[in-house]
C-alpha cells in the first residue's frame, strides 16, 4: 500500500513565464495525512481498478496519470523485469481541485512500482520521469514540506516545519488549471519573502499574511464559489484561509487538530454537498505522509 497525500500550496507566487510557455513559480507546499491510496498486485495483464468517493470521475484511458506513470517507468527500465501489474486506486480526493490528487497518485504509483518490480532506478532518475509527466510530480515524489521554484522542479526541503491543523474545503467544483492560468493578468510578480527562522503556528500564520496565491483571483473569477469556500473557513474560526494551487479547494489553518475537527463538522453541517476534510500536514522528515 502506498499513500498519496493531498498537496497544499500554502503560498503560490507566479514570478514569470519561460519561453516554452511554462510559468515560473515559487511555492511553499506541505502534504497531508488525508489522501488517496495505491495498492499493487500481480496479474496476467495490466489493469486499473478505482474505488472511493471520487472514483466515478477518474478516467480509465491513457489520460490517467497513474497509467502514464506505469508506462513511463516501464519505458525507462529496458531490460529489467516489469511484468503485468494490477493497480488499485482508492480515490478520496476530488478531481481538478488544486491539491495535486492526480499528481500525487502518479508519484505514489512510481514509488510503489519501483519496489514491486525491484527496479534499480535512483531518485534522480525517478524525478526526471516524474517531471516529464507534470510540473507537480517532483513535489509529490518528495511529499514533505518544501519550497518549489522554477516550473516546479527546483525543490528545497524545509527543515523543522511542524505539523499543521488543516481543514480542506471544496465547494463541489473542479477548475481546469489551463483556464486559471489563461485568466492570470499579471505574470511578473514578487518572489516569496524569506521563511521565518523558527516555525510554529503563529510564525507560519504571520508569514503567510505577507504572501499570496496569485491564482486565487483568476480562479474566483471563473468559479465564484471559491470565495464562498474561503469565507466558510473564516466563519468557522480559521487562523488563516486561502485557496490551494489553481483551486477550487481552500484550506484553513487551525491551532490544534481538535479545533480543526470541530470546524470541519460545522462547515459540513452548513454545506452538506461540499468536500470537507479535517487533517494535519506531515512535518519535516515524515516523507510520503501516512493514512
Amino acid at each position: 500500500m502506498e499513500f498519496a497525500p493531498a498537496k497544499i500550496n500554502l503560498a503560490l507566487h507566479i514570478t514569470g513565464r519561460r519561453a516554452d510557455g511554462y510559468h515560473l513559480l515559487e511555492s511553499l507546499a506541505v502534504f497531508t495525512r488525508f489522501g488517496d491510496r495505491i495498492e499493487l498486485g500481480p496479474d496476467e495483464q495490466d489493469s486499473l481498478t478505482v474505488s472511493g468517493t471520487y472514483a466515478p470521475g477518474v478516467p480509465a484511458d491513457e489520460t490517467n496519470l497513474v497509467l502514464k506513470a506505469r508506462d513511463a517507468l516501464r519505458a525507462a527500465a529496458p531490460g529489467m523485469a516489469t511484468p503485468p501489474v494490477a493497480i488499485r486506486l482508492e480515490k478520496n480526493l476530488p478531481m481538478a481541485s488544486g491539491i495535486g490528487g492526480g499528481s500525487s497518485d502518479a508519484a505514489a504509483t512510481l514509488r510503489a512500482l519501483v519496489r514491486f518490480w525491484n527496479l534499480d532506478i535512483g531518485h534522480d532518475a525517478l524525478l526526471r520521469i516524474g517531471a516529464a509527466l507534470g510540473a507537480d510530480l517532483p513535489m509529490c515524489l518528495a511529499a514533505r514540506p518544501l519550497v518549489a521554484r522554477g516550473a516546479g522542479e527546483d525543490l528545497s526541503t524545509v527543515d523543522g516545519f511542524p505539523p499543521l491543523g488543516l481543514v480542506l474545503v471544496n465547494p463541489g467544483v473542479g477548475i481546469a488549471t489551463p483556464a486559471v492560468f489563461a485568466a492570470l493578468s499579471q505574470r511578473e510578480n514578487a518572489s516569496l519573502p524569506p521563511l521565518p527562522r523558527h516555525f510554529d503556528f503563529h510564525t507560519i500564520r504571520n508569514w503567510l499574511e505577507t504572501t499570496r496565491n496569485d491564482l486565487e483571483g483568476p480562479a474566483q473569477s471563473i468559479e465564484p464559489s471559491v470565495g464562498a469556500a474561503r469565507a466558510a473557513l473564516e466563519r468557522a474560526g480559521a487562523g488563516f484561509a486561502r485557496m490551494s494551487g489553481s483551486g477550487a479547494t481552500c484550506f484553513g489553518l487551525f491551532e490544534t487538530g481538535n479545533v480543526a475537527k470541530r470546524a470541519a463538522a460545522a462547515i459540513r453541517s452548513r454545506h452538506p454537498g461540499w468536500f470537507v476534510a479535517a487533517t494535519r500536514s506531515t512535518p519535516s522528515g515524515d516523507a510520503h505522509g501516512q493514512a
